[in-house]
């Protein structure tokens, strides 16, 4: 992992790069403020969020956490979001 600028490059095990701008991650946060949590119906109300300022898209740290997720903490600190190998497998790229 590294982050490059305003994108974020992951070398996988299988030795396949990906490339991911910054601001393309912070928006698709998997956290429950970020992207809501159903309701006991199992309704999904995805929260208004306000604008976020420009420092919200830069990484302040990341780390490993087990062996398939992904912690980024924010500039902001914003840093519930954990990003499954999974779920960044399918986020678009650069």
């Amino acid at each position: 992992m590294t982050a490059l600028g305003d994108t974020l490059a992951l070398k996988w095990s299988d030795n396949q790069e990906s490339y991911y701008q910054l601001k393309t991650l912070r928006d698709a946060c998997p956290c429950a403020h970020c992207q809501g949590e159903p309701d006991v119906l199992g309704k999904v109300e995805k929260p208004r969020l306000k604008e976020l300022p420009e420092i919200a898209y830069e990484i302040k740290a990341y780390e490993l956490v087990g062996s398939y997720v992904l912690k980024i903490t924010w500039q902001d600190n914003h840093s519930t979001g954990l990003y499954s190998f999974n779920y960044l497998r399918q986020l678009p790229q650069v």
